[in-house]
């Protein structure tokens, strides 16, 4: 597999757990205390790193800086948004297109020079 896939895919992963790790205590841990939830997102998050600090590693291989973040960004909204939805039980809004489209602009801007420069 491709360094760029490799690091696309695990921050995929990494992603999951940290869309989770912020905030899905809002939903199931919402009637204990702060430090609970701060204890259980910190364990979860453990995951996550140990995902993402590979998956830049590996993809600043062929990534400048800027193309690395702004896959990190897509990656987030694409996981954010159907989380919100699916999981949070949030109404899907017009404000989402709106944020998908800067994001596919930014994602044209990061990469339409040589290496995002």
């Amino acid at each position: 597999m491709p360094p760029v896939a490799q690091a696309v895919c695990l921050l995929i992963l990494s992603n999951v757990f940290m869309t989770f790790a912020w905030y899905a205590h809002l939903k199931d841990l919402k009637s204990q205390p702060w430090w609970i939830a701060a204890v259980a997102s910190w364990g979860i998050a453990l995951f996550e790193y140990l995902l993402q600090v590979p998956a830049n590693r590996i993809g600043s291989q062929q990534l400048s800086l800027a193309q690395l973040k702004i896959i990190q960004e897509v990656i987030t909204l694409s996981i954010f948004v159907p989380f919100s939805v699916m999981y949070m039980k949030q109404p899907i809004r017009k404000d989402f297109v709106w944020a998908t489209l800067c994001m596919v602009g930014a994602v044209y801007f990061v990469f339409r020079g040589k290496n995002g420069s």
